[in-house]
């Protein structure tokens, strides 16, 4: 922070306004003053604008920089796992090794989901999508902890948080397994949390499941690749909503919700569309220059990013275990990868995109793993969900910690002025 000023001129008034610093990333003009002078900024997106203060990630999009409580993801996709990942965005610490096991083991206590809640469940049609039955089962979690959501104790907000993360793998695996009609699999606590996942997703009741070590690790990066990503659209919509108090679940089930619009979580379903739409090797070309078309409504998905401007470092810690999974499983030469392999090329190496920085990002590479390790596009999504939990929970658990107030955007208004009802 500095005790320096911008200064605004409107109209005839001259207003000052606190400029303060951050840890790294550009300077903040403080606006709030601004309100008492009878003027508002004006911000669609809020691209302009800081909404709150936080200290858990930093993302330098020019420079293709993505930091966990000052960690780079890079070194924590290869040296750490999710759980320490969630600890250390919960914690603001990377745990020692007794508070990592107990950390872990704590949250396996906790991965059951209460019997009553099959019937909910029971409540969706069979062929419902599994993010709207994942919005409904995680905001009915409320119903069954109503005694322990008392926002302003700490206590209460780590077991919330323990029981979140513990949680979210059996309900987004029950959702799966509610979609094909086959049986719920119950948590295993003598596995990982990425094992456990996959032998809840893809196991039955007739046999034992042994997960593949190689796609459970590829899950586990997957999982830390999305475990947060600042203030975008899902995050903020859950600090907006436990600005009112609201209880945690329901801020979660609102994040949900806004990442499964189309434009924010649906990305890399949308990557494995575009590969289908093309086809065949041989219709790139034709493709690549309907993308070049402005006047084309065809977009290549899975390229650049609103906020990196630079290669998005989580891509390429993706890239890597993309070709780790294909190769384990004897899919090198699927036609669809090889269609992802060539646009990859192209963009790294044509003129038009990279003069664009438009390179591939994390989307691209992480829905052709989840395709290859047999998870449905549905699904696609639901995992996003329940790897960003702990991202939503870190930032809501932030915010009740301080000294916050209920959000209220401002407008432009363009509708008509005062007038009078008409008589007669």
């Amino acid at each position: 922070m500095t005790d320096r000023k911008a200064t605004l001129s409107v109209g005839d008034k001259s207003i000052e306004l606190p400029v303060y610093s951050g840890t790294v990333g550009p300077d903040v003009i403080d606006v709030r003053g601004l309100v008492q002078q009878g003027v508002f900024t004006y911000d669609p997106g809020f691209v302009s604008t800081a909404a709150c203060e936080s200290a858990i990630t930093y993302i330098d999009g020019d420079k293709g920089v993505l930091l966990h409580r000052g960690y780079p993801i890079e070194q924590l996709a290869d040296h750490s796992d999710y759980l320490e990942v969630c600890y250390l965005l919960l914690k603001g610490e990377l745990p020692t090794a007794a508070d990592n096991k107990q950390f872990h083991e704590t949250i396996k206590k906790h991965t059951m989901l209460h019997d009553q809640m099959r019937n909910f469940f029971n409540g969706f049609r069979r062929d419902a999508h599994p993010m709207a039955i994942m919005c409904g089962v995680v905001g009915a979690l409320s119903a069954f902890y109503h005694d322990q959501m008392d926002v302003t104790d700490p206590k209460q907000r780590d077991i919330t948080a323990h029981r979140l993360i513990a949680k979210m793998p059996t309900i987004a695996a029950w959702c799966y397994k509610y979609s094909k009609g086959e049986p719920f699999m119950y948590p295993r606590n003598d596995m990982s949390y990425a094992e456990n996942f996959l032998q809840m997703m893809f196991g039955t009741p007739c046999e034992d499941y042994k997960p593949n070590p190689i796609l459970a690790k590829a899950m586990d990066k997957i999982f830390i690749l999305h475990a947060d990503h600042e203030q975008n659209a899902s995050t903020s919509t859950v600090r907006l909503a436990g600005s009112s108090g609201a209880n945690p679940y329901a801020c979660i089930a609102s994040g949900i919700a806004a990442l499964w619009g189309p434009a924010h979580g649906g990305a890399n379903e949308a990557v494995l569309d575009m590969l289908a739409e093309i086809g065949d090797e041989a219709n790139i070309d034709t493709f690549i220059a309907k993308a070049k078309d402005k006047d084309d409504p065809f977009r290549l998905m899975g390229f650049g990013h609103r906020v990196y401007k630079n290669f998005d470092p989580r891509a390429k810690v993706m890239a890597e275990t993309a070709h780790e999974v294909l190769s384990e499983l004897g899919l090198e030469n699927d036609p669809l990868l090889r269609i992802a392999q060539r646009l990859e090329q192209i963009a790294l190496e044509d003129e038009y995109f990279v003069q664009r920085k438009l390179y591939p990002n994390v989307d691209f590479y992480s829905g052709l793993i989840l395709k290859a390790i047999g998870i449905p596009t549905s699904m696609f999504t639901v995992i996003f969900a329940m790897s960003r939990t702990i991202g939503w929970f870190s930032h809501w658990n932030e915010m009740v910690s301080g000294d916050y107030r209920i959000g209220r955007p401002r407008q432009l208004y363009t509708g008509f002025p005062a007038r009078d009802y008409p008589k007669g």
